[in-house]
């Protein structure tokens, strides 16, 4: 399966991937407070996203992808944040930011699908 359409497997390079640009950061007490919540809230996504995969329920499918939806609002707004300050890759920062977007779209429509 190409990887692209892979949405778990996304949510895993992506949660991946915050994490490494995380460890680039400069160190500082500001840097370091964006770090560990950036790796929390892009983490959690992917996490919350394999749970809604293996949910029994519309309910709890539903439930899981608002989760992960928050926790990828949470994600964005720290990228924009790391934006605003100029701290990090302006390159990866932006490709992170991107890739967030998209993950977003994809959750609301699958949530509104299952809704019906």
């Amino acid at each position: 399966m190409d990887k692209k359409f892979d949405l778990e497997e996304r949510f895993i390079i992506f949660a991946a991937d915050v994490m490494d640009f995380a460890e680039t950061l400069p160190r500082s007490f500001s840097n370091d407070y964006l770090a560990n919540q950036i790796i929390r809230s892009g983490g959690s996504s992917a996490l919350n996203f394999g749970e809604m995969q293996g949910s029994e329920t519309d309910k709890d499918y539903i439930n899981k992808g608002r989760i992960a939806f928050k926790e990828l609002k949470e994600t964005q707004i720290n990228l924009r944040i790391m934006k605003r300050r100029k701290v990090g890759g302006e390159g990866i920062r932006e490709t992170l930011l991107d890739e967030n977007t998209q993950l977003i779209k994809i959750l609301i429509t699958l949530i509104k699908n299952r809704k019906g």
